[in-house]
């Protein structure tokens, strides 16, 4: 019976298992996590009440549950009241030797697709950031001889004419600025990986931003405190939670909530580009209840020059997306109308580099 709930608790693909009357009578990490939710607010309840599969599959499920044989669902939206729904294959299957019990394993699509997209994005972002970094370059001298023409102008004007060359110049300055965040890219330093405890960098992170910029927001923190530490650089996490939380808070203009929640989720693993796996467990989401990203941005929002705001640079997420692909680790976004996710997903510290002070 041990080995059998250690094998059941093992499993990677979030499962479920359903009594004669579809209620769920066990739930094992990988679905609390998927779902996320509770094994104690699944447990007794209907399946159907607590997993939203956009499909009409009670039918075809009863006839698989009397005649005792498996069906099996592909490419359908699977979600619950706590997370969004997510591309999935479904499986049910009678459990042997159990009569009308039945399995539901949930199988994810999404991530597999959703880190390959990463690995093309970051490849498109260099090269976009690459040519924009020259073009800033270049147009930087003529705005400077620009404005040093329209302050010249100015001195020989009546104070009524001034206001046109002082746009100029409001303006040049303006652009001036955006072309050196353009070029922040080019002139990051590489990481300076070390062991770090997440909770302390996402705590200075949120004493900053709730004197700050998210002074309106309620920050919740919930925590896994036996979470281990992982490798990164303290300086640019800090920049990657700070960048995220200002989102978020942004997003919500009056008030709103930030829910800052951080687990373990063994089976994420990532390829590298040598071809090896790399295993990236602990996770860091940071949740905002605002209106969510516009439909046609919301899969290229980590491109440069991709912005939800009115009057964004769509730099600040590509900044984000390259500090944490640096590092080695991942990061995804699920987003509707109330619910906006940023995930990011990091490795777990190697033993041989922790030390005492960690």
């Amino acid at each position: 019976m041990i080995l059998g709930q250690a094998l059941w608790s093992s499993l990677p693909v979030p499962s479920l298992m359903l009594d004669r009357d579809d209620v769920i009578t066990m739930s094992n990490p990988a679905a609390e996590s998927f779902l996320n939710m509770s094994a104690k607010s699944l447990i007794g309840q209907k399946l159907w009440e607590k997993v939203m599969i956009d499909a009409p599959l009670e039918g075809p499920f009863a006839r698989a549950r009397k005649n005792q044989t498996s069906l099996f669902v592909n490419d359908v939206d699977v979600g619950s009241g706590e997370r969004a729904p997510m591309l999935c294959n479904i499986q049910f299957a009678p459990l042997q030797g159990a009569d009308d019990t039945m399995i539901v394993m949930i199988s994810p699509r999404e991530i597999a697709s959703r880190i390959n997209q990463n690995h093309s994005r970051g490849k498109a972002a260099k090269s976009a950031i690459g040519m924009a970094e020259m073009l800033a370059h270049e147009i930087k001298n003529p705005l400077a001889g620009i404005t040093g023409a329209a302050q010249l102008l100015s001195m020989g004007l009546a104070p009524e004419d001034q206001e046109m060359t002082d746009l100029i110049v409001e303006e040049s300055r303006r652009i001036v600025k955006l072309l050196e965040q353009v070029e922040q890219f080019g002139n990051l330093r590489p990481p300076i990986l070390k062991p770090l405890n997440i909770h302390d960098v996402l705590d200075r992170a949120r004493q900053s931003a709730s004197v700050g910029f998210g002074a309106h927001m309620l920050f919740v923190e919930d925590y896994d405190p036996s979470l281990p530490s992982t490798v990164a650089d303290s300086d640019q996490l800090l920049q990657v939670f700070l960048n995220l939380l200002k989102n978020a808070s942004e997003a919500c203009r009056d008030a709103g909530t930030i829910r800052l929640r951080t687990f373990y989720d063994a089976s994420l693993r990532v390829r590298r580009s040598d071809g090896t796996q790399a295993r990236l467990p602990l996770q860091v989401e940071i949740i905002d209840d605002g209106p969510g990203l516009p439909a046609e941005i919301a899969d290229d929002i980590f491109e440069p020059f991709v912005s939800g705001k009115e009057n964004g640079t769509g730099l600040g997420l590509a900044l984000v997306s390259k500090l944490i692909g640096d590092a080695g680790g991942w990061i995804s976004i699920e987003s509707v109308p109330g619910r906006t996710v940023f995930r990011i997903s990091l490795p777990v510290a190697p033993e041989n580099t922790l030390t005492g002070d960690n």
